[in-house]
């Protein structure tokens, strides 16, 4: 993710929240609502690993460990402030850059033991809230599915109208949709 560009994103899960992405269409456990753009994630849903059509299907946290594609995900449980998580092998994955952007000191695993800077740590305690977002225009997007969870520090507006507006079909642009108040 580079700080220094500014995205607009649909917010898919809060603090707190477990996601999951399943067949492509996202699911915040507990929960039966739609999320997102609806006929992007049918788009992902029909991406085989053999016709991808040049999408990127491997994602965050990017460990062959985990599998995880932009098809099949999660579950990511996304931290809230102050809410403490065990760490292990594997819950170090999802948040390690968390880590060390609140810490500002390095994490390594050795001996299949976490350690921040020269400590021993077997849990931490989140100093911010995050969110996991995602582009309306989903295939290879700039989004939570590649670069993790967004610290609430980093939101700093909230869209209000439709700036562009492309007929997908081709291409052109939906005049009609520009400008026009989001609900």
């Amino acid at each position: 993710m580079d700080v220094m560009l500014y995205y607009v994103k649909r917010c898919i899960a809060l603090p707190g929240d477990t996601l999951e992405i399943r067949n492509g269409f996202y699911r915040i456990r507990g929960t039966g609502e739609e999320l997102g753009n609806m006929a992007a994630q049918r788009r992902i849903s029909g991406l085989t690993e053999n016709d991808s059509r040049g999408v990127v299907m491997e994602s965050f946290p990017w460990s062959k460990r985990l599998g995880w594609t932009i098809k099949e995900f999660g579950p990511l449980p996304v931290p809230a402030e102050g809410q403490v998580v065990s760490l292990d092998s594997i819950s170090i994955l999802f948040y390690q850059h968390i880590i060390r952007y609140e810490q500002k000191k390095e994490l390594s695993l050795r001996d299949k033991l976490i350690y921040l800077g020269d400590s021993l740590i077997r849990e931490y305690r989140f100093k911010e809230n995050y969110y996991f977002v995602s582009g309306d225009n989903m295939e290879n997007s700039r989004d939570s599915r590649y670069w993790g969870l967004l610290p609430e520090s980093y939101i700093v507006g909230k869209a209000t109208r439709i700036w562009k507006s492309k007929d997908p079909a081709d291409g052109h642009i939906r005049w009609d949709r520009v400008f026009k108040k989001i609900e």
